[in-house]
């Protein structure tokens, strides 16, 4: 081996390892950027404010409402299905 080849190869090899090297770090300033985003994200989602119990127990009060409309209309429309078969 000459001293030229050897150089050659030394300098081959730092340029890969300074491109290594850079492609590293703008994966690192993306995954950091994510990261933050993620952060401000949790934040925003640990600031809201928690519901109101009296609100959620409205609510059930109505989806129970609301089921027993459904009841009604159902067993209407079937009396009504009962008496046009007979």
């Amino acid at each position: 081996m000459t001293g030229e080849s050897v150089s050659f190869r030394i300098t081959r090899t730092t340029e890969d390892l300074a491109q290594t090297v850079a492609a590293l770090s703008q994966r690192l300033v993306k995954l950091e950027q994510r990261f933050g985003a993620l952060e401000l994200q949790i934040d925003r989602l640990r600031s809201e404010p928690e519901p109101d119990q009296e609100d959620l127990r409205r609510l059930d009060h109505v989806a129970s409402l609301l089921a027993d409309c459904r009841s009604l209309l159902n067993d209407e429309d079937d009396e009504h299905d009962l008496g046009m078969a007979a």
